[in-house]
């Protein structure tokens, strides 16, 4: 499964791609809205810089011409820019037209497998299901991952990439990958707690500090070296 960051923050961005693990990067009009004074067209061309793979771009239009047109300008843009088009009647249709123009999407507010397979049929690259908004209604969202996935792999035609979106905590991380979802969107503070585990802060302190031990009782490497070899030269 391939980890997306899910933000617009340019600080966020570059010190998660610096772990190496980033595949790609979905922002929305919520994220971007809360970098305050940063420009759209700049932010995303940046994104594009950083992280080699889809960067997912939100139109904020709901008619079929205007998400059009939207989604040329932005598909213009770059060559990883991925047009994020909400899951309504006008978006399927502006989707199925840019299917065909070539032009990359990721069908967004997703809440069923109903809606996953029209997104589907519509030629979507990605489709995002949004596990945590699911699970705070008391419905579970990480069945619903279940569901598409099994759908999209019963028909080889269906070339949609399930992209599990609103992951809220690290289990929900674990729980996507299992399900077989090809894609998570991770908010960076998500996966920080992913890749930490008391257990590990532990057993580094432990080992840092049983050297520290032994490096004070004990000559230290570079000095063991000299000394064999002035041993050597003596025995010569």
């Amino acid at each position: 499964m391939k980890i997306f960051l899910d933000t617009a923050n340019l600080d966020e961005i570059r010190e998660i791609a610096a772990w190496g693990i980033l595949s790609g990067v979905t922002t929305n009009p919520s994220l971007l809205a809360k970098e305050q004074g940063a420009d759209f067209r700049e932010t995303i061309a940046e994104i594009c810089r950083l992280v080699n793979g889809p960067v997912s771009a939100e139109v904020i239009a709901t008619d079929v011409p205007g998400v059009l047109a939207e989604a040329r300008e932005y598909a213009a843009w770059h060559p990883n820019v991925v047009v994020k088009i909400p899951l309504t009647p006008n978006g399927i249709s502006a989707v199925s037209i840019l299917a065909r123009e070539g032009i990359k999407t990721n069908v967004t507010l997703c809440f069923s497998a109903n809606q996953a397979l029209l997104a589907a049929l519509a030629g979507a690259t990605f489709v995002s299901p949004f596990v945590g908004r699911l699970d705070d209604i008391s419905e579970d969202g990480m069945a619903l991952i279940r569901d598409i996935v099994k759908i999209f792999r019963n028909y080889a035609y269906i070339k949609t990439h399930v992209l599990a979106a609103s992951i809220r905590h690290p289990r929900h991380l674990v729980e996507a990958a299992l399900a077989g979802a090809d894609v998570a969107t991770v908010p960076t503070a998500v996966l920080k707690q992913a890749i930490k585990h008391p257990l590990t802060d532990a057993g580094l302190e432990k080992f840092l500090s049983d050297w520290n031990k032994r490096s004070t009782n004990h000559a230290n490497p570079r000095e063991r070296l000299e000394n064999s070899r002035g041993f050597a030269k003596i025995r010569g």
